[in-house]
C-alpha cells in the first residue's frame, strides 16, 4: 500500500526528466490525472493519456526544450500525510516570483495558484512546480 501517491507521482516525474525519458507511466487515480492535466495546460508536459483496463495507467509525455533541457526544472511536495498544509487565498505562495506554479486542492477542485486567487478560494497546498 502506498501512503503518499502524489509524492510517488512527483518522484516518478523528477526521475524521468533527469534520465531524459520520453514518457513516464504510473498507476491512475483521479487526483493524479488532474495534477497531470494542470501540468499539461501550464506547459510543463506535452500530453497526458489514461489507459483503461483492469489496472488503469496514467501516461505522461514529458516536454523538453533546446539541448534536451526538461520543461520541469523542479518539483516540491508541500502538503504531506504527516503534515498537511492549508492556505487561504490571500496567503497562497508565489513560486519563484510567479515563474512557477503551486497546485492546490480546493473545494472547487484541483487548480493552480493563479486560478485559486482569481476564484478567491484557498485549500490544501499539494505541490510546487517550476
Amino acid at each position: 500500500m502506498m501512503t503518499d501517491p502524489i509524492a510517488d507521482m512527483l518522484t516518478r516525474l523528477r526521475n524521468a526528466t533527469l534520465a531524459r525519458h520520453e514518457r513516464v507511466q504510473m498507476p491512475h487515480s483521479r487526483l493524479r490525472e488532474q495534477i497531470a492535466r494542470i501540468l499539461r495546460d501550464e506547459g510543463y508536459v506535452s500530453d497526458v493519456h489514461v489507459e483503461t483496463g483492469p489496472r488503469p495507467r496514467l501516461t505522461v509525455v514529458l516536454k523538453y526544450g533546446r539541448d534536451r533541457q526538461p520543461a520541469i526544472a523542479g518539483l516540491r511536495r508541500r502538503s504531506r500525510p504527516g503534515r498537511r498544509v492549508y492556505v487561504g487565498y490571500e496567503s497562497i505562495p508565489r513560486v519563484l516570483a510567479g515563474m512557477g506554479i503551486a497546485i492546490l486542492s480546493t473545494s472547487r477542485g484541483v487548480m493552480t495558484d493563479r486560478q485559486a486567487r482569481a476564484s478567491r478560494v484557498g485549500g490544501e497546498l499539494l505541490c510546487e512546480v517550476w
